[in-house]
């Protein structure tokens, strides 16, 4: 895949991970909100904590999706492939979404799920656009002949 196509895609994907990012901090500050307000409570647990928690969640996931926002930004800056590290992130923010997809389906709906796929799409697709990115491809070595002795 030429550089025309994989730059476009990873910044699409940084900006769609960023937007995100801001979306999943939202509705954990607001989901954290609303049970501290009403005062609820699931089988005696202090509503404070759960609010704290959710806050928590929110945020921890928030700067996750910033990271591979960050991570795929800078690959489409260096049009070079992310280093193993970056790489695991980022399969790890690939398999999250597929599965956070999966459950969406049925509790929220299509639309979540389409944008959920759409997202793991450019995720992988910027993976696999730059894994075969500046490597050879493998010969088979041939095996040494010995030496031939030298004259007398």
């Amino acid at each position: 895949m030429s550089a025309v196509v994989r730059r476009p895609v990873a910044f699409i994907a940084a900006l769609v991970l960023f937007a995100e990012a801001v979306g999943i901090v939202i509705i954990n500050v607001v989901l954290g909100t609303v049970v501290k307000n009403q005062d609820m409570s699931l089988a005696g647990t202090d509503p404070g904590v759960m609010s704290k928690g959710t806050w928590v969640l929110g945020g921890v996931s928030g700067l996750f999706l910033v990271l591979c926002g960050v991570l795929l930004l800078l690959a489409g800056i260096r049009d070079r492939a992310p280093g193993r590290a970056a790489r695991i992130v980022l399969i790890c923010c690939a398999v999250i979404h597929g599965v956070l997809g999966a459950l969406t389906v049925g509790l929220v709906g299509w639309t979540a799920f389409a944008f959920m796929m759409v997202v793991l799409g450019l995720i992988v697709l910027t993976l696999v656009a730059y894994g075969s990115a500046g490597r050879e491809p493998a010969t088979a070595a041939e095996p040494e002949q010995p030496a031939a002795p030298a004259p007398a």
